[in-house]
Parts: structure tokens; C-alpha cells; sequence
């Protein structure tokens, strides 16, 4: 059984499932967009959705929103406004609530990003990637180095104190000297956080039927070290594997999932997480953007629903918090998951006796070597069965 003594902290993730053009990395529900898109449509959508699921969060409140995507940039500044008013309307945001959205430089101007901030988005991702020509062609992104630095200064000009760049490294055949130059060019924006990612090849992806050359094991180690040692002097400390930020700009959504907190889902394929007494669901939203404007707000909007056992509950729970350097208080695992902490004693035994664990029985926090080795680490707390 599961108890809990109160509810996790709640998210809401609204998706957007357009893009200009597929990149050849992505394996997120992203689709090509072909004409126009159908906004007001799309909005209605979504709000119909969230108040199909707003019966499983009466009465929460909820801290933080993240418009993802595909590319949510593509939506004008009067489609994002008529949402979030739709999603204050239905639901209770707390004060200064974080309000994100992720944008393409290949679709955005100072003039959109004013749209934006008026329409109380107070946070920007803007996905660089790069600022090397030739490697924002082999990722098949659709800006250029020049769009990329105008995102940046634009939404600073539109008010933005608050915004990530999302760079990434081990691009094809990169050298270290080429990850460097393009986080230099990156702090230089100023920006407050910056998310950065290690290119991997994912399934059901072009890279992945079509693998580039990419550098290798030792080359990815020391440009790693490097890039963290870059950061680190600039003032950006690490909070997660991929997340670098200066003091007081972490990005809290992010943090919400990473701390195994609660989040509605709503649009195309959208995922969420909802704790009750009886455990915890897991659900999604059908995929496809025209069977989801067809679908949304109805029981067939539902793409599935899962209510995941006591011990991928706690796997769950050590996948993400195994992420975060600092790692979480001990107590946070039965407060999140509504289980006792003796059932993952016998793998965090293990894991401080192999040293990727700090031995402090009251903060789960991985060592300098269980963060190197984060696949070994997580894989000691696999439920049994699917080892």
C-alpha cells in the first residue's frame, strides 16, 4: 500500500506538436508543419483537455508551466495570451508562478517575444544548439549563427531577465576547441541558465538509422570536462546532468519533475503524473495532432492510462533524483512516493559500498564517480523483474 502525508507540488506541461522541420536527433512528438496552423483551434483544444483532467488536482495549486514543444514559438503572441488566460481561468497559478516557453531562432523577432512577455511568459528556451554554420546544417536546424545571437538580444530587448540556451556538444566530428567556442559565444548573451546536452543517437530517429561520426569516449570525456570547468568559471553551477545555472535561476519546472513532483499534461502526446491516496497515474494524451483536435476533452482524448507498482514507483523516484548533483533529502523518498525507505535500502547499501553514493543515510546524493557512471548507478535500483 501506499501512504501518503501530503501531495507533491503540481506542473503543467502544454505541448505543441509543430515544427518547420523535423531535426534529425529529435524523438519527440514533433511534425512537420504543412500550411497553416490551426491556432485558435489548437487552443481550444487544450483547454477543453485541461479541464477534462482538472478533476484529478481539485484544489491544487499549480507552481510552474512549461510550453514545449515541437515548437511553441511558431503560436502568434495573441494565441499564447488567449491560452494562458484560458489555463488562469481553470486553474490557480501560485505568485510569481515560472511561466516558460520554449523558442525556435528560426521563428521568433523582438516584436513576437514583447507578444510573449505581455502575455505573461516570464522565462524564454531558446534552442541554439550552435553557433557553427556548418553544424546547424548537419543537425538540420533552420536558423543560422546571425539568427541565433538576434534571439538572444531580442529577448533581452523584450524584457526577458530570465532565459536558457540549449546548446549542445559532440556534435559530428566537433573538436573540444569548437565546444568551447560555442559556449563562449553563449555566456557572452548572458543568458541565466543553459541547458547542455551530449548529442546522442536516439531510436526511431535519421541519426539513428544514419549515424554521423561523432567523436569518441575520450574525446566526449575531456570536452565534457572542459565545458564544466568553462561554466564553473563563469559563475553557472551545475544542478543536473544537462542544467547549468546561475544563482537563483534553476529552472523550477524542471526541478519539479527531477524531484519527482506531480504535473498535468495536456496536448498532443503530452505526459503526466498525478499522485492520489491510492498511488500514483501515469497518462497521456493521443498523439497525432489530428486526432488529438478531434479527441481533446473527451474520453477519447485519452491516449493511456497506467497506475505503475510499488517498485517502479521507486525506480521512478531514483531515476530522477540520481540526475540532480546535490541530490535530495532521504525523507523526500516517502513523502513523493508513499513508500517506505527500507525497500531501497539493500541498493543504496550497494551503491555507497561501490562509491557512487556519498555515505550519508540522510541525503541520497551521488559521488564525483556515481555521476560519471550515472547508467550504473540507476541500474542497481531496477525493480528485480526487469533486470
Amino acid at each position: 500500500m501506499f501512504h501518503f502525508t501530503a501531495l507533491p507540488p503540481l506542473s503543467l506541461y502544454i505541448h505543441f506538436p509543430w515544427c518547420v522541420r523535423k531535426c534529425p536527433y529529435c524523438d519527440f512528438n514533433s511534425h512537420a508543419v504543412h500550411g497553416d496552423i490551426p491556432e485558435d483551434q489548437y487552443v481550444d483544444a487544450l483547454l477543453a483537455d485541461l479541464e477534462t483532467d482538472l478533476p484529478r488536482v481539485w484544489g491544487r495549486p499549480v507552481r510552474s508551466i512549461f510550453l514545449g514543444g515541437g515548437t511553441p514559438s511558431l503560436f502568434s503572441p495573441e494565441a499564447i495570451e488567449r491560452l494562458l488566460a484560458g489555463v488562469r481561468a481553470r486553474v490557480t497559478l501560485v505568485p510569481e508562478a515560472e511561466v516558460t516557453l520554449e523558442a525556435n531562432p528560426g521563428t521568433v523577432e523582438t516584436g513576437r517575444f514583447r507578444g510573449y512577455h505581455a502575455a505573461g511568459v516570464n522565462r524564454l528556451s531558446i534552442g541554439i544548439q550552435s553557433f557553427q554554420p556548418e553544424q546547424l546544417k548537419k543537425l538540420g536546424r533552420i536558423h543560422g549563427r546571425d539568427e541565433a545571437l538576434a534571439a538572444a538580444q531580442a529577448a533581452r530587448a523584450a524584457g526577458f531577465d530570465n532565459f536558457n540556451l540549449d546548446l549542445m556538444f559532440g556534435l559530428p566530428q566537433q573538436t573540444i576547441e569548437e565546444a568551447l567556442a560555442d559556449l563562449r559565444t553563449a555566456l557572452a548573451l548572458q543568458p541565466t541558465h543553459l541547458s547542455l546536452y551530449q548529442l546522442t543517437l536516439e531510436p526511431n530517429t535519421l541519426f539513428h538509422a544514419q549515424p554521423p561520426a561523432l567523436p569518441d569516449e575520450d574525446v566526449l570525456a575531456a570536452m565534457q570536462e572542459a565545458l564544466q570547468a568553462e561554466l564553473a568559471g563563469a559563475g553557472f553551477a551545475q544542478y543536473e546532468v544537462s542544467a547549468y545555472a546561475r544563482a537563483g535561476r534553476r529552472s523550477r519546472h524542471n526541478l519539479n519533475y527531477w524531484q519527482f513532483g506531480d504535473y498535468l499534461g495536456i496536448g498532443a502526446g503530452a505526459h503526466a503524473k498525478i499522485t492520489d491516496a491510492e498511488g500514483v497515474t501515469r497518462l497521456w494524451k493521443v498523439k497525432q495532432p489530428r486526432d488529438y483536435l478531434e479527441k481533446a476533452g473527451t474520453p477519447a482524448g485519452l491516449g493511456g492510462e497506467q497506475r505503475p507498482g510499488r517498485d517502479d514507483v521507486a525506480f521512478e523516484f531514483m531515476l530522477n533524483a540520481l540526475r540532480l548533483t546535490e541530490g535530495l533529502p532521504a525523507i523526500l523518498f516517502s513523502e513523493r512516493t508513499g513508500l517506505d525507505p527500507a525497500c531501497m535500502q539493500k541498493p543504496l547499501t550497494q551503491a555507497m559500498a561501490l562509491g557512487l553514493l556519498e555515505p550519508d543515510l540522510k541525503h541520497i546524493r551521488p559521488t564525483p564517480l556515481g555521476r560519471r557512471f550515472l547508467n550504473d548507478l540507476v541500474e542497481l535500483f531496477l525493480p528485480e523483474t526487469t533486470r
